[in-house]
């Protein structure tokens, strides 16, 4: 993408009411306003709050959203040209639960409240293979515990991947500090069972990688 291209994008999601990009000031010095709001002043309802993280273009929280309507999502990533096109389309389609989040995946706490967030989705995140790479991997330790700060006590995790390395290792840490796998799937695609969220949607690059029959890996479970 040209950087023209991009900064027509960033100036476009500032017009959008379903994107918010606050400074990284705001976020950590606690005066982000829809901390622990999000149900009262954005979505103006009490549905369930769910959260996508890393959501590149935003098409999986759009295809929750449209789903799921008695749910609220919100797609977060860093990198704002990219959901702009996610954000354009829920505009486009009229869609008023479904919402964007400009910060890092580290900050989620400063952005939620205590028990407010109900589900989280982990849609194919990089796996960061290499082992000086492991506090960045999206499902280590560190991150789980971030999580659980904003998450309901019995709220649920999901991590849909390509990475067979990325579904063993978070695996193996689940079971290892005894978190609850509720259901884990290596080919979801080949193996029935699945829910329809993770069936059903498909973005962009997973069409991609079950063109070269590459498996999708997925993985429901609770953090205790």
């Amino acid at each position: 993408m040209g950087s023209k291209n991009k900064l027509k994008r960033f100036k476009e999601n500032e017009t959008f009411a379903n994107v918010f990009q606050p400074t990284r000031e705001e976020v950590v010095g606690g005066t982000f306003p829809l901390k622990g709001k999000w149900r009262s002043d954005f979505f103006k309802n009490d549905n369930p709050v769910v959260l996508e993280l890393g959501c590149g273009k935003g098409e999986y929280s759009v295809g929750l959203a449209k789903l799921n309507p008695n749910k609220n999502f919100i797609g977060i990533d860093i990198k704002g040209a990219r959901f702009w096109r996610g954000a354009k389309t829920a505009i486009e389609d009229s869609m008023n639960n479904v919402a964007f989040l400009r910060t890092q995946i580290e900050l989620i706490e400063h952005c939620f409240a205590k028990d407010e967030v109900d589900e989280i989705w982990i849609t194919f995140p990089d796996p960061q293979i290499k082992y000086k790479r492991t506090k960045h991997r999206m499902t280590n330790a560190e991150f789980l515990e971030n999580y659980k700060k904003v998450l309901k006590p019995n709220g649920l995790m999901h991590l849909k991947t390509d990475s067979e390395f990325m579904h063993g290792y978070t695996l193996g840490l689940l079971h290892g500090a005894g978190h609850e796998v509720i259901y884990a799937n290596h080919n979801v695609y080949k193996n029935e069972g699945a829910p329809k969220e993770v069936t059903s949607i498909q973005t962009f690059y997973e069409g991609q990688y079950l063109e070269i029959n590459k498996a999708i890996t997925y993985i429901q479970f609770r953090i205790k």
